[in-house]
């Protein structure tokens, strides 16, 4: 099951007004041989959107338990409505996972957290088979090594051939100055 909590990011002058200029798209013949037609936005100018991508493991070691506190929550719910109440019920009689749903709130991970505002927030629970000695499991495995890419000095992917992840820029390293 998919928790969401959402506030649209349309409210926010500087998105709702300005597509992502830090972005590359279109062909260089689009561009033109100066490279991009706007100009690159400064630090202050950047977005203030951070997206932050926690993954964890949970073994259950007391299903009774955690049925049994979801069932609460859902209960005490004054704003839920009586038939998704029943429903929720269901579901969390039936599976763990969606038990373990009801009971996390990614709120309550930042909530305390000074300087930020939560202005989304997704999360998802599904029963899985779990090899804690597997590869699929490390914990320290950079993406780009995941993608089959390098990371360059600055980050980036770097492509085999020294250039940028689309072959782009204007120099050799494949990125705009």
């Amino acid at each position: 099951m998919r928790r969401t909590r959402s506030r649209s990011p349309l409210r926010h002058p500087r998105i709702g007004r300005w597509g992502d200029a830090s972005e590359s798209s279109g062909s260089w013949e689009s561009r033109g041989p100066k490279g991009h037609t706007l100009r690159r936005m400064t630090t202050s100018e950047t977005s203030r959107y951070v997206r932050l991508r926690v993954e964890l493991v949970i073994e259950v070691d007391d299903s009774g338990a955690l049925t049994g506190a979801a069932l609460e929550r859902i209960a005490a719910d004054e704003f839920m409505p009586d038939d998704e109440r029943t429903h929720a019920q269901s579901a969390v009689r039936e599976e763990e996972a969606e038990a373990l749903a009801y009971l996390v709130d990614p709120f309550d991970l930042v909530s305390e957290v000074p300087g930020i505002e939560l202005a989304q927030a997704s999360w998802s629970c599904e029963q899985i088979d779990y090899d804690p000695d597997s590869a699929d499991w490390e914990l320290d495995m950079d993406e780009d090594e995941i993608d089959g890419y390098e990371a360059g000095p600055d980050g980036y992917p770097v492509l085999e051939d020294g250039r940028g992840a689309e072959g782009e820029g204007d120099d050799d390293t494949g990125r705009w100055p």
